[in-house]
């Protein structure tokens, strides 16, 4: 059903457009009368409509992602059932889809695709907490405002299909599905952060990893073909972050992040360190490999569940150190384990115990817990040795000394303590140990080294303009310095300037008060300096001063005035005849503006009254002055006075029967201007009176309006407007 502008739904949301349309549903933008707030309304298609069985579903996980809230997931209002109508209230958010924002600018930096992956993986996060999984996540999802926010949408939906309603269009985009949703099995929190993984492939390269002709080509992709590293698209791209994708898409869901924590954890340190070797495998990975690594009881859970039979070796491609173009190789060739031919294959599952199953599971299973309890016991059987041969030096040491529990012995027979030497010869206790160099490494990086030479570092923290915030300053001991193993080691590391970077404000792209006001917020003093520049436009920055500047401090603010202009002097136009003034300003250089004349008692008629024009006394050349002429005195206007005194009967308009009716009279002044246009005033106002009586018509200083002497008193209807009655009237002279 398409809902068209206009249309109310629950009598509160006001459709206004549609804005949108994917597989299962419409999203128009509305308006909730009741809240006065603009929204969107996702409306379930009518194909899914009629499943009952989806619809419950579906109204119960968008039930769930109401429940949400975080600044990065699209805040859920309402859900509501309007007969078959099913719909979703949401948060409008004005923006565009990372998905076109991708096509518009065709890949992203390194830098911005981190920070939209971070407040993605920050959303997830918030969503797994609650245990509701998007199963859904792709570029189409998700949301950029016009502030920057990005937001994830869909939460719950895609959860809501089942086996009889998953089709193409429902499913949305198969370029994003993990691998265990292709095959239909088991998913959880980690095949969301293979979408996620996917969409940072496609942020960073511009393209997705798989493409095909058709759906069913694609989602064979995802299972069966190694994953082209980014870096081959983008050669940009860092070590660290190519490690973070190509981890995120690792085909077996033990091998990715557990948690999209841990992603985002990884995330922040490649924006620390772009080429970085933090990223590790996860320990079933690295047991599988034969490493040795300590499991917990979920990790062992993970090593039981990893294999469902035997699998074909799946390429991969493996980014070159040089930056040449990556290569393809088997993880059997990188092992090295021969593989076995078909008869030995053949013999193998002969062998296989009843019960055991096709493929051996148990047997893959077991063959590496074995290997790993070896490799555990080796490590112990190690330690007891070394513990042993320390334990027993030091009573050898005892046993040995000039003082020993069986009285002294020859010096020349005890054994010598054991001891280091260097390149140079010099000897060390093994008490003692060098102190290594940790100058400009990082914080952690630094710490990490100094336990390696059995040290621990005591920290403290400066400003610095040299070294990079967080890493480190200086070192007591220096580097090569004998010192006692566990000791404690100063450390001073950098906090970075204590300056403010106005570079980093952008105040070029600015306007003087909106810089001044960011340099202010950042507890600076603004100076503003105006400058003549013939290629900045007046009233826009040129240029600041420092680059750099400590809290308090004052920064210079260049502002251009324009192109220089040439300015003369304005000349005093005022109390000088308006033939002289003009001739003033002819020799200026400047021209008359605007000029008008008025009364006045003090200046002579044709002179300059004031002036305007110029700031300072100064204008630029060729401009305009604007003037004012005296008229003199203002001449006094002649006043003409008449009188009347008469009444008017209304009976004789009215006849008989006069005492019982009313009519509503006023009286005015009617006189004629020279133009011929007559003009009025109101001597009595309009009042109701009967027709037997005498109206009085009596002024004793009536004033002439125009300075004529002639004139007329009028009685007039004031319902019809006509004249009853006119008086003439003659105005006398008054001096």
């Amino acid at each position: 059903m398409i809902l068209r502008p206009g249309v109310y739904l629950q009598d509160r949301y006001e459709i206004l457009e549609q804005i949108g349309s994917g597989g299962m549903s419409a999203v128009y933008k509305a308006k909730c009368h009741k809240l006065n707030r603009l929204v969107a309304i996702k409306v379930l298609k009518e194909e899914f409509s009629n499943d009952e069985n989806f619809v419950g579903k579906f109204k119960m996980e968008a039930q769930a992602a109401a429940g949400l809230s975080h600044p990065n997931i699209v805040s859920v209002y309402d859900v509501i059932d309007e007969g078959e109508l099913h719909y979703i209230v949401m948060e409008l958010i004005e923006g565009v889809t990372l998905k076109a924002y991708i096509s518009r600018k065709g890949r992203l930096e390194v830098k911005e695709s981190i920070g939209i992956a971070i407040q993605v993986a920050q959303g997830i996060a918030a969503a797994h907490e609650q245990h509701i999984i998007h199963r859904d996540i792709k570029p189409q999802n998700m949301i950029i405002s016009r502030d920057g926010k990005v937001k994830v949408a869909d939460f719950g939906i895609a959860r809501g299909v089942t086996a009889q309603t998953l089709t193409s269009a429902a499913i949305g985009s198969v370029h994003y599905i993990s691998p265990e949703q292709a095959r239909g099995s088991f998913s959880d929190e980690r095949s969301d952060i293979y979408s996620l993984g996917v969409t940072m492939y496609e942020m960073v390269a511009g393209k997705v990893p798989y493409d095909g002709d058709t759906t069913v080509a694609i989602a064979l992709s995802h299972l069966e073909e190694a994953m082209v590293p980014p870096s081959k698209y983008n050669p940009e791209i860092p070590i660290s972050l190519e490690k973070i994708i190509l981890k995120c898409t690792m085909k077996k869901p033990e091998y990715r992040y557990a948690s999209a924590n841990e992603l985002i954890a990884d995330l922040r340190k490649s924006l620390l360190q772009p080429d970085g070797e933090f990223v590790q495998d996860s320990p079933a990975k690295k047991a599988l490999a034969g490493h040795t690594v300590q499991l917990t009881n979920m990790d062992m859970a993970q090593l039981k569940k990893h294999k469902t039979g035997r699998e074909e070796p799946t390429r991969e491609y493996l980014r070159e150190p040089d930056g040449e173009a990556a290569v393809t190789r088997y993880p059997e060739e990188r092992k090295g384990p021969e593989r076995r031919g078909p008869g030995e294959e053949r013999r193998g599952a002969e062998r296989r115990r009843p019960g055991r199953g096709l493929d051996g599971d148990e047997d893959d299973v077991n063959s590496h817990i074995e290997r790993l309890l070896a490799g555990a016991g080796i490590v112990v059987a190690i330690l007891i040795v070394a513990v042993l041969i320390v334990v027993f030096s030091k009573l050898g040491g005892i046993f040995q000394s000039g003082s020993g529990f069986f009285g002294k012995e020859d010096p020349s027979e005890s054994l010598e303590v054991q001891v280091q030497t260097d390149a140079n010869g010099e000897t060390l206790k093994d008490t003692e140990t060098y102190m290594p160099d940790v100058l400009d490494l990082a914080e952690d990086l630094a710490e990490a080294k100094l336990k390696e030479n059995f040290l621990s570092m005591k920290s403290t923290y400066q400003n610095s303009e040299e070294v990079e915030k967080g890493r480190v300053i200086s070192q007591d001991p220096a580097q090569g310095t004998i010192v006692s193993k566990y000791s404690h080691v100063n450390v001073v590391i950098s906090l970075g300037s204590d300056k403010v970077d106005l570079a980093e404000l952008q105040l070029s792209s600015m306007n003087v008060a909106a810089a001044s006001m960011a340099l202010e917020e950042k507890g600076l003093v603004v100076q503003v300096v105006e400058e003549e520049n013939e290629a900045v436009p007046a009233g826009q920055l040129i240029r600041y001063e420092p680059e750099k500047a400590p809290e308090g401090s004052t920064v210079t603010l260049y502002v251009s005035t324009g192109p220089h202009i040439n300015m003369v002097v304005v000349p005093d136009l005022i109390g000088k005849p308006e033939e002289e003034a003009i001739a003033l300003l002819g020799e200026a250089g400047l021209v008359p503006g605007n000029t008008s004349a008025e009364n006045s008692e003090a200046v002579p008629r044709g002179h300059v009254i004031r002036q305007s024009g110029g700031e300072n006394g100064q204008i630029e050349a060729g401009g305009k002055i604007d003037y004012v002429v005296s008229n003199g005195p203002e001449p006094r206007q002649q006043r003409y006075v008449a009188s009347i005194d008469t009444t008017y009967d209304l009976s004789n308009l009215i006849g008989p029967g006069a005492g019982s009716a009313s009519v509503t009279v006023m009286i005015r002044l009617h006189q004629v201007d020279a133009d011929g246009s007559s003009v009025y005033r109101t001597l009595t106002e309009a009042k109701t009176i009967t027709g037997a009586t005498l109206l009085p018509v009596n002024y004793t200083s009536i004033e002439s309006m125009n300075g004529s002497d002639q004139g007329e008193v009028e009685v007039v209807d004031a319902e019809t407007g006509a004249v009853l009655k006119a008086y003439p009237l003659t105005f006398f002279r008054m001096d």
